[in-house]
């Protein structure tokens, strides 16, 4: 069975040797708060709560937001070829692009 978001909470904070009043002095989440986390009566805290959470508790934010209902968005590394037109540009080249950049940039600026 899978443990609830509130019942890892405690579990860790146990595991720790911390009160909710050390947790609160170090989170700066009210021991209310966290007593109802721990109790899920609260089940999805904001992002910015797990992630005071995870840093105190030395959990996987992720694994935290993943319990709490929040979607999780995969960073994806997107690669882009530099083997283009432009990697065979002269200095000369390369200047003259510049100034059409700027000028491209300075006609956008004026309207």
């Amino acid at each position: 069975m899978l443990k609830k978001l509130g019942r890892i909470l405690k579990d860790r904070r146990n595991d720790l040797r911390m009160t909710l009043r050390d947790v609160e002095k170090t989170t700066g989440i009210s021991n209310a708060y966290l007593s109802q986390l721990e109790n899920d009566k609260i089940s999805q805290p904001t992002p910015k709560i797990l992630r005071s959470l995870s840093d105190c508790y030395d959990l996987s934010f992720q694994n935290l937001l993943t319990l709490a209902g929040h979607p999780i968005f995969e960073e994806k590394i997107v690669s882009r070829s530099r083997t283009s037109v432009f990697d065979s540009i002269t200095a000369e080249e390369e200047n003259e692009l510049k100034q059409y950049l700027r000028f491209l940039r300075s006609r956008g600026r004026s309207k």
